[in-house]
């Protein structure tokens, strides 16, 4: 039961909620509330897992949330789609959804190995992604060779890839201390604009940078003594 709740809430119901915030939003404003997950994953986990932290490690997880929120508004805008509440709003929800399915996964993984957990999940999020797709927007998709290769590749990297990962890392350390590891999709993200986009990244950008690397640093050094909670 808690594996087909981690699979509809983590995949259909995460996928679909931040996709269309994405789409109604920028991704400046998306980066920023993506930065709210560790602070929430770190509460929830201490309270459900105890998985306990020191005061200032507290401090030091605030402080790798705002280094992803100094990042997001140090970004130049390059076109695209406006901010929107909408949009804002549907990001904040999903990362509620994707908070839900981590803290189910990890407890389900001091149970079962994180490859067949991972594997699971997506299998059935994803059936039950089509059907709903299928019943309230049939799929009628006629891509290129490359759009279908860079669909294929995106399916396999970013979708499989960061879930086996994530997963297996998250077997191995208090869900707490994973969880600073998050902030670093929004500097990520700004490396790939700087050098894809030939965005400019200011002083802000790199001090909230900084913040994340230093958080993700110490916690890194922490995680061999981590132990797997239920």
């Amino acid at each position: 039961m808690l594996l087909l709740a981690a699979s509809i809430i983590g995949v259909p119901v995460q996928f679909l909620m931040q996709f269309k915030g994405l789409q109604l939003t920028t991704v400046s404003h998306a980066s920023l509330i993506v930065g709210i997950l560790p602070v929430l994953l770190a509460l929830s986990s201490a309270a459900l897992f105890k998985d306990k932290l020191k005061g200032y490690e507290y401090v030091l997880m605030l402080l790798s949330a705002l280094g992803a929120i100094l990042i997001a508004f140090s970004r130049k805008s390059v076109g695209g789609p406006q901010p929107t509440v909408t949009g804002d709003l549907l990001v904040f929800v999903s990362m509620f959804a994707a908070l839900v399915m981590i803290l189910i996964s990890k407890r389900l993984m001091t149970e079962y190995g994180s490859l067949q957990v991972t594997a699971t999940m997506l299998v059935i999020g994803t059936v039950i992604l089509l059907i709903w797709t299928e019943v309230t927007h049939p799929v009628r998709i006629h891509f290129s060779t490359r759009v279908w290769l860079a669909v294929i590749a995106q399916g396999f990297l970013a979708t499989t890839g960061a879930y086996v990962f994530w997963n297996w890392g998250l077997a191995r350390v208090p869900a707490a201390r994973a969880g600073v590891f998050l902030n670093l999709e929004p500097l990520i993200g700004t490396l790939l604009g700087l050098a894809i986009l030939h965005e400019r990244l200011g002083t802000v950008g790199i001090l909230g940078g900084a913040m994340i690397l230093s958080s993700a640093a110490y916690f890194s050094r922490r995680s061999g003594s981590g132990t797997i909670s239920s």
